[in-house]
């Protein structure tokens, strides 16, 4: 474990199973053997005009700036929204005074697949675009370039994707403040970084455990009943697809590679250390 001092991580959860997303977040970044504090925010402006449910008032806090102030860094989830305009979310204006507020601090950044889209078409106008059809499921990326993040991984690894847009690659190759560090096989955005300032764009649930793919399939045949039959499934998932059944966790390295050295990062940074010579 380094140090005794523990590293402050905020968390912006908006996603729609919380409580599922709070425990992935707890096992992912505490597997890294770290001392950590983590703080789970919510945006108040969702909640305008209704109460904030009971469940979420046990872990998580009312977004507020001088709280964020107080982190290392932040991450912000996923989100169900990649059908809707950026200005449709209602909680779109507090999350763009999070975005200037993260900037102005230099705190260290993950935004995390819908997350990873908001801020970058805030940040550098990168639009959104969707998919002919939803990319869900285990795919193989390949690595362009030296990234520290995916240092000890190689080309070929693996890691889930759930998500029906992606952002427009063509506005991402011409900007000179961005750089895409890896790629699905096909194509798809798996992470990218801001060339200037401290900001990592997944766009890949690297925080799912095991079952969190049949979990997502699940939660969208249950509010589409009408469409299950034609909604994607989790490919390259199961040991048997057509019964979708036996799940494999074939990203597990690569989720844990990827946030020990994000956290590893962060530490260095924080203490102005030089992180080829540091070690877990």
């Amino acid at each position: 474990m380094m140090g005794r001092q523990p590293m402050n991580i905020g968390i912006l959860n908006i996603m729609h199973d919380k409580i599922d997303t709070k425990k992935r977040f707890d096992s992912v970044l505490k597997a890294a053997k770290q001392s950590l504090k983590i703080t789970y925010f919510y945006p108040t402006m969702h909640y305008r005009g209704r109460e904030v449910p009971e469940y979420l008032l046990k872990f998580a806090e009312p977004l507020a700036l001088d709280k964020v102030s107080k982190m290392d860094a932040f991450i912000v989830t996923g989100a169900p929204l990649e059908r809707l305009d950026f200005n449709e979310v209602t909680y779109w204006k507090e999350l763009k005074e999070l975005f200037a507020f993260l900037k102005k601090n230099e705190m260290p950044q993950l935004y995390i697949c819908w997350g990873a889209m908001a801020a970058a078409n805030y940040f550098y106008g990168i639009d959104k675009k969707m998919l002919v059809e939803k990319i869900f499921g285990v795919y193989q990326h390949k690595i362009s370039g030296t990234c520290l993040l995916l240092e000890g991984l190689k080309s070929g690894f693996k890691a889930p994707h759930a998500r029906y847009a992606d952002l427009n690659k063509d506005q991402i190759l011409s900007s000179d403040m961005l750089k895409i560090n890896a790629l699905s096989m096909n194509g798809e955005l798996f992470l990218m970084e801001a060339r200037t300032q401290p900001q990592t764009f997944l766009f890949a649930h690297l925080e799912y455990g095991k079952d969190a793919l049949t979990k997502e399939y699940q939660r969208e045949a249950a509010a589409y009943p009408e469409k299950a039959a034609s909604l994607a499934k989790p490919q390259n998932y199961y040991l048997n697809e057509n019964k979708m059944t036996g799940e494999l966790f074939s990203w597990a390295n690569t989720q844990k590679v990827f946030f020990e050295n994000w956290l590893k990062r962060i530490y260095c940074q924080k203490r102005n250390l030089d992180i080829d010579k540091l070690s877990f």
